[in-house]
């Protein structure tokens, strides 16, 4: 038998009325009942595959025979939403995917087309990762896609072995005289590229990159890795699709891709629209239907984490799981204070109290959940923008006290403090833009600056740090 299986569409009624046969008036009910989350016990009702022990409590609650309500191994359900899934092993795209769908219908267009280099931007957690894997479903043409995660540890990050790992994908040899050559391992890999068409996916390039402390702005630590990418928007004929990942972008290939428009592209990701944080809400088995009576509430966290994917992921992980068991106002009684600080902050900017430094914004870290997954993601973010790009770091956090979008002068003032000078100010800005811990907006016709709410409860804390690290 399988790791993990799912029950058989043809039995799906049978359960339903077992749920209430054995008087478990709701799924959260059985699984308050069994002590197990919410979205597990509402996986199996949709037909999506658990594991085998609790397929098997869940089927022995409901007094069915786990074996006889078995998904057969012939017979693999399709949820209507969600594309087949290769072979490919995915590091974030999974069942519980939600919305999306114009965006990954556009850059399906684009890569199609010309483009050959496709660059996803945005914050930690924003869904970068599952956004490129879920694009890869949609470009089953280009066969198994070749998978590089820059963020994994045991990963060499230098050109010559990212070079020598594509090869043998490519199942050419590479020996130890050959990784010397650097010049001979582009020029083979280039080839190897352009003759064959592969979709590559590279994730998390940032760690390729090195900040200029002087100019703000982000190089490649191998400069091999510059001659690559200019070598796949330039070269004559280019078979194969590039889709990358990033925190931040290298500024010398901003430069260069200026030239070759047609040949790669940016997407900036930003939050889950309103529609699609319920969605999300609902895949883990959590009522969103609006008479519903935490309605309001699910509203309100989406709003308050401006549709942060990983974060409200964690969160309905934690409601549906013990001790809520989907219980959302629960929740909400134990941790609601954090988001209700948010929510009473905006208002008082909106009636025009704009800073507040000793606001206390912990949504990256109320529970532990959010500390491990979300506030160390952000903290790795932020370390590196400090040991990057120093006046950055210090602008970032100093701009913390706004609770909302002001003018731009208002943030470089900060920096004048700090004895800088006009164009170490704007190069420090240009650092943040780059690595989108900045967001611009245009406000009563005014160009404007503004933290997302995440970054923002992060670098305050780090603002109550500042004197100590610069002493």
């Amino acid at each position: 038998m399988p790791r993990s299986v799912c029950i058989h569409p043809d039995n799906r009624q049978a359960v339903a009325l077992a749920l209430e046969r054995n008087g478990f008036l709701t799924q959260g009910d059985l699984a308050a009942h069994l002590e197990i989350a919410r979205s597990t016990v509402s996986n199996f009702f949709r037909g999506v595959k658990i594991s085998i022990a609790k397929f098997e409590e869940i089927s022995e609650a409901l007094g069915l025979e786990a074996r006889e309500i078995i998904q057969s191994q012939d017979s693999e359900p399709q949820l209507a939403s969600t594309p087949e899934v290769s072979q490919t092993t995915f590091y974030a795209y999974d069942q519980d995917w939600v919305g999306r769908e114009e965006l990954v219908a556009n850059l399906h267009a684009q890569v199609q087309g010309t483009c050959r280099l496709m660059m996803i931007t945005g914050i930690a957690g924003v869904g970068k990762t599952a956004l490129s894997e879920r694009l890869s479903l949609e470009l089953s043409e280009f066969g198994t896609p070749l998978q590089e995660n820059f963020d994994a540890e045991d990963r060499s990050i230098d050109f010559s072995s990212f070079a020598a790992r594509l090869l043998e994908k490519f199942g050419q040899g590479v020996t130890p005289s050959d990784r010397a050559d650097i010049a001979q391992l582009l020029t083979r890999l280039i080839q190897a590229l352009q003759t064959t068409p592969r979709l590559l996916l590279i994730d998390s390039l940032e760690e390729l990159l090195q900040g200029n402390e002087k100019e703000g702005w982000s190089e490649f630590q191998d400069e091999a890795f510059l001659s690559f990418f200019q070598h796949v928007l330039s070269t004559e004929q280019f078979q194969s699709r590039i889709v990358v990942t990033s925190q931040a972008l290298p500024s010398q290939l901003l430069t260069y891709g200026s030239r070759y428009r047609s040949t790669w592209a940016t997407q900036l990701l930003t939050g889950l629209s309103s529609s699609e944080q319920l969605a999300l809400f609902d895949k883990t088995g959590l009522d969103v239907s609006p008479d519903a009576e935490a309605y309001s509430t699910l509203v309100r966290m989406g709003k308050a984490y401006e549709g942060h994917p990983l974060a409200l992921r964690i969160i309905s992980g934690e409601i549906g799981g013990k001790p809520f068991f989907g219980d959302v106002l629960a929740y909400w009684n134990r941790y609601g204070h954090e988001i209700e600080a948010v929510e009473t902050a905006i208002a008082e900017a909106e009636a025009g109290q704009v800073v507040g430094a000793d606001d206390k914004w912990r949504l990256d870290r109320f529970t532990r959940e959010l500390r491990r997954n979300v506030r160390a993601r952000l903290e790795q973010t932020l370390q590196r923008l400090r040991q990057d790009a120093k006046f950055a770091y210090i602008l970032l956090c100093e701009a913390s006290v706004y609770r909302c979008a002001v003018p731009e002068d208002w943030w470089l003032s900060h920096l004048e403090y700090w004895d800088c000078n006009e164009e170490t100010r704007e190069n420090a800005l240009d650092a943040l833009k780059d690595r989108f811990l900045v967001e611009e907006a245009i406000s009563a016709g005014d160009y404007t600056l503004r933290q997302h709410a995440l970054i923002r409860s992060v670098s305050l804390d780090h603002l109550n740090q500042l004197d100590q690290v610069y002493e």
